[in-house]
């Protein structure tokens, strides 16, 4: 990698919590059941120094102002059906990823981003899946790159018919890099692009403009200006007019999440990271409710933020993601668990029972796509269960998420021996990017071993019978456990850390392929690479000369 300019260092700290008060590139409003968003990005509003956010182009920090606002239509909105996404600024819609930011930015920096960008994009594709919440990209101007990713992750596209506005993914011809947030998958899988129109689509600077973009299937509509802002109001409405979220439902307001930072780890109310930097580990311990949680709706929304559930979701959800950019070093996470099961089954029941309603439904969501983010998170994954421990329904997930599960069994201390213990929520509640549940990851969707653990849903199941049935790797006696705990976690550690990161990928997602799973299987591994080559990022690398009056020199192998 090219030492002629200085990367950008993640000097500070990342923190992902905002509120629409610190929002420097969006604006959020909203009328009936439309909310708009509209992207007006600070160009002298990096996340980092070095780069100007020119043409609406985006960093890290835009993306996490994307995600809040969101999360917050989701909960303190629920009148809210339709979401246009728009410009306010002339003739740009969005330039996509800064490219200065990119080329001054570490291999780590531009990994985690893209993660985080394509997990922001799959969130607004899993609500129109789940819960009703349509998105409409009303394009008004120049939409490149991620913008146009942006415009694709939206359910319908609208291009305006001005002449001049295009959609493009100009990556290849004009960076030598690849679209980082899905745009290749999702131009075929999605909008079902003929192959070899995609082909000339994505080796193609300028793009693809008007009828032609519609015949081509890369937008919906294509509206000439004295029209547009009345036909993106009418569907809007139209698509609105098909969701069942409540006209008259009284929102949740998301709090500030409240977290405690120390040198050794972070701590939250119902989770705990404690780091150990010299073995590279980081512990997160899920807690279950201390007291009965409601199960009336009314107390439920009456809760608001403070229900247990929710509060869960978006600590654990907050955890990982500062984990993930601020803790690169630390390669090993490893999950805790402790409580009373049976406050936590309560919840599970109470989320399966009231499953339809508006709040319940975006809690359930909230916790799906938390833990897929555990899936594609690139740490190897370890979860202990040992006396005290409470595995049960939801806090089961991390042992089936896992790469590897130990379970204590203390058969001299049969009282105290752990236990897990299955609801019908580890059944389907909350699935990976497979769409398939963790447990029919784990046996291969195959009945009867299935059947087999569905018939001990509510019963608690200890580390022999555990074993035997396949719930977890291996069941080490009182005498075993701290050795073979200890030799497991220093034997992960003295392994490289890429060849893990490919073999945990590979072997955590065995099951059938999906969008998701293409975006970040195979697309995300080949941007994994070529992010690292010199024709991308070497002294004459096409994202380093970019905007430098000098074209780019490519070792014209082919590997």
């Amino acid at each position: 990698m090219s030492t002629a300019h200085p990367a950008v260092a993640p000097a500070a700290r990342v923190d992902y919590r905002t509120d629409p008060s610190q929002y420097r590139h969006w604006k959020l409003s909203f009328n009936g059941p439309v909310a708009t968003l509209g992207i007006d990005i600070a160009e002298d509003g990096g996340i980092r120094d070095g780069y100007k956010l020119k043409l609406n182009s985006y960093d890290l920090g835009v993306d996490i102002e994307l995600h809040d606002a969101i999360q917050r239509i989701r909960f303190e909105h629920p009148e809210v059906r339709t979401v246009v996404v728009t410009s306010l600024k002339d003739r740009v819609f969005c330039s996509g990823a800064n490219i200065f930011m990119l080329g001054l930015s570490t291999h780590a920096w531009k990994v985690n981003f893209c993660k985080f960008t394509n997990e922001t994009r799959n969130g607004l594709e899993d609500s129109s899946r789940h819960s009703g919440l349509k998105f409409l990209a009303a394009v008004n101007g120049a939409c490149a790159g991620g913008g146009y990713e942006l415009a694709l992750a939206c359910d319908e596209i609208y291009l305006i018919d001005d002449r001049s506005s295009s959609v493009s993914l100009p990556e290849v011809p004009l960076l030598g890099v690849l679209p980082g947030t899905g745009g290749l998958t999702r131009v075929t899988d999605k909008r079902k692009v003929r192959h070899d129109r995609a082909d000339i689509f994505c080796t193609v600077v300028e793009g693809v403009r008007g009828e032609r973009a519609k015949a081509w299937r890369l937008v919906d509509e294509v509206v000439k200006p004295n029209r547009f802002d009345q036909a993106i109001q009418a569907r809007a409405l139209e698509l609105a007019a098909h969701s069942d979220r409540p006209a008259d439902a009284r929102g949740v307001a998301l709090t500030r999440i409240e977290r405690t930072e120390r040198e050794d780890g972070l701590g939250y109310r119902t989770v705990d990271v404690t780091i150990d930097r010299a073995k590279r580990v980081a512990t997160f311990t899920a807690r279950a409710p201390q007291e009965v949680q409601p199960a009336d709706l009314d107390a439920i929304v009456a809760a608001g933020a403070n229900w247990w559930p929710l509060q869960f979701a978006r600590e654990l959800d907050d955890a990982i993601l500062s984990m993930r950019t601020n803790e690169l070093d630390i390669g090993t996470w490893v999950f805790r668990t402790e409580g009373d099961a049976r406050n936590l089954l309560a919840v599970d029941a109470t989320l399966l029972q009231h499953r339809d309603h508006w709040l319940v439904r975006e809690t359930i969501g909230l916790l799906r796509r938390t833990f897929a983010r555990i899936d594609v998170s690139s740490r190897s994954l370890f979860t202990l269960i040992e006396p005290g421990s409470c595995f049960a329904g939801t806090f089961a997930e991390f042992a089936f998420a896992a790469d590897r599960t130990y379970m204590a069994a203390l058969p001299a201390n049969e009282d105290e021996e752990p236990a897990i213990t299955l609801s019908e929520v580890n059944f389907g509640l909350y699935p990976m990017v497979t769409q398939q549940s963790r447990l029919a990851r784990r046996f291969y969707e195959e009945a009867e071993p299935l059947d087999a653990v569905r018939a001990l849903i509510g019963q608690p199941v200890k580390a022999v019978e555990a074993e035997r049935l396949g719930l977890v790797t291996a069941s080490p006696d009182d005498i075993d456990w701290a050795d073979e705990i200890r030799i497991a976690l220093e034997e992960r550690a003295a392994m490289s850390p890429d060849a893990l990161t490919g073999l945990e990928a590979n072997l955590r997602f065995n099951g059938p392929e999906t969008m998701e799973t293409r975006i970040f299987g195979r697309l995300t591994a080949w941007q994994n690479w070529i992010f690292n080559r010199p024709n991308a990022v070497g002294e004459k690398g096409a994202l380093k000369v970019y905007g430098k009056g000098s074209k780019a020199q490519f070792d014209v192998s082919r590997v």
